[in-house]
């Protein structure tokens, strides 16, 4: 094992136990997060490890942000501060997936780097765009009918809530700019991605969350997934 893993490792053990002193996450999630995050590292480098940590922080600090405020929110349940182990893995699994792909299959490891890139893209926007859109939106529309419906309802969108997202995505697109390759295909790919895997997501909670037919962590799973599978179409 060379130094620089062992730094790493001691790093995603140092924030799992951050996560946990701060309640960011379980002590179950916080370590689900460390295993998915070694995958992520050891297929996707420190770039896909760049990724994770850009969607964690800012997830949480979106996630932390008027919580008081969120939480008398109708429909908020899926948004408590506190993220247990399902929820790390509908939003990390499909990366870490890649990540163990890249891996395995090293002759097409660009490939999944950019799937990976693309799902923690739609992690992210799906994140901010719910959290502060849920703040700072002013408008609230069902997604199908485009009719005004209540804020915080699965299948529900501000505009506001789209923007967030889409910055979101973009950020996820400019740290693979830095670390991968400044071509703007790829990126035009997260950004799309990340977006379109936001929109399945208010999809999928408007035709089956919001029945009870699918939970939260299966709609973010994937959404995420979509995201993915987008990207490879597009990169293909």
């Amino acid at each position: 094992m060379r130094s620089s893993d062992v730094v790493v490792i001691l790093f995603l053990l140092a924030g799992a136990g951050a996560s946990i002193r701060w309640k960011k996450l379980t002590p179950a999630a916080a370590l689900t997060g460390a295993l998915l995050g070694a995958a992520i590292y050891a297929g996707g480098g420190y770039p896909g490890l760049l990724f994770l940590a850009l969607f964690f922080i800012l997830g949480t600090a979106a996630t932390s942000w008027k919580k008081i405020e969120k939480l008398s929110v109708t429909g908020n349940a899926g948004h408590e501060s506190t993220r247990r182990p399902g929820q790390v893995i509908a939003n990390a699994g499909v990366a870490a997936i890649a990540g163990i792909l890249a891996l395995l299959l090293p002759g097409n490891k660009p490939l999944f780097l950019l799937l990976m890139a693309a799902s923690l893209s739609s992690a992210t926007a799906d994140t901010l765009a719910s959290e502060l859109g849920m703040v700072y939106g002013r408008r609230f529309y069902h997604l199908l009918t485009l009719k005004p419906d209540t804020r915080g309802l699965d299948g529900v969108i501000s505009i506001e809530g789209l923007l967030f997202g889409i910055a979101g995505s973009a950020l996820i697109a400019t740290a693979y700019a830095l670390t991968t390759t400044r071509d703007l295909r790829p990126i035009a790919i997260i950004i799309l991605a990340g977006t379109a895997g936001n929109l399945v997501d208010s999809l999928l909670g408007a035709l089956f969350e919001r029945k009870g037919l699918l939970s939260n962590d299966l709609v973010n799973f994937l959404n995420t997934l979509s995201a993915a599978l987008l990207a490879a179409l597009l990169a293909l």
